[in-house]
């Protein structure tokens, strides 16, 4: 029977070897047979289970969602069917976010005025799960992630809301050209942090957190973009850097 160990395993997915522990120890992903050097190996039947987690976490499930739907048993082809079904389905919600997308540039290039839920209405915040897994943790995701998946069509869409309100609020104030230190832009800082414990599934960021979160409005430019550039990050930043001396010390 072929077998990879887990090195081989990992760089061929892109994985941690740490994430696929992390799987082992959840009961997600048990290697086909442990070497008495510790050293993990995995077979045909365990790549078919893995190819399954990694296309359903794609959708952005939580592990926990994954493990139940996973208690069948499906062949490699199988699983590769169903991942390409799903894949296309993506396709043509990606296809339609660039209508909207190109839409929203073009209103903007020819100076049209437009609500800022249309400005938003092409960002998918599922582009950010790379960022948060490596920067904060699976647990940091898989709370994010859950919480979603907990919700109503109603919670949802409240929840859109609030994120659209508390992102605009913070772009309007960098626009405005607001000074980082005032009260108003401390006080949707706070708003903010307090959207991002409930983002975060109810864990809130503590100082280094908070603090990567505030370089990475700034470096990414798909997070600059969010806010109306380079710019306007960076005086979101400046606002809490000053909100995280403050209140967390």
């Amino acid at each position: 029977m072929t077998e990879w160990p887990i090195r081989d395993l990992a760089k061929a997915t892109g994985l941690t070897s740490r994430t696929l522990r992390h799987y082992e120890q959840i009961g997600l992903l048990r290697p086909s047979r442990v070497a008495a050097n510790g050293y993990r190996f995995y077979g045909e039947a365990e790549i078919s289970r893995l190819y399954r987690i990694l296309s359903l976490r794609a959708l952005e499930l939580p592990l926990a969602t994954i493990q139940l739907a996973l208690d069948d048993h499906t062949t490699l082809a199988d699983a590769i069917e169903t991942h390409l079904t799903l894949l296309e389905e993506r396709r043509d919600r990606t296809n339609q976010q660039i209508t909207v997308v190109r839409h929203t540039l073009d209103a903007v290039r020819n100076g049209q005025e437009m609500p800022i839920e249309e400005v938003f209405a092409g960002v998918d915040q599922s582009q950010y799960e790379a960022e948060v897994r490596t920067r904060w943790g699976d647990a940091a995701w898989e709370r994010s992630a859950k919480r979603r998946t907990d919700m109503t069509d109603d919670q949802r869409e409240e929840d859109d809301k609030r994120s659209l309100d508390v992102n605009a609020a913070l772009r309007a104030a960098a626009e405005a050209g607001e000074d980082p230190s005032s009260a108003l832009f401390q006080d949707l800082v706070s708003e903010h942090h307090r959207w991002v414990t409930a983002y975060w599934g109810g864990k809130a960021p503590d100082r280094a957190a908070y603090t990567g979160l505030s370089e990475l409005y700034v470096t990414d430019a798909r997070f600059a973009a969010t806010y109306g550039g380079e710019d306007n990050a960076a005086a979101i930043r400046d606002a809490m850097r000053i909100w995280i001396r403050t209140n967390l010390g």
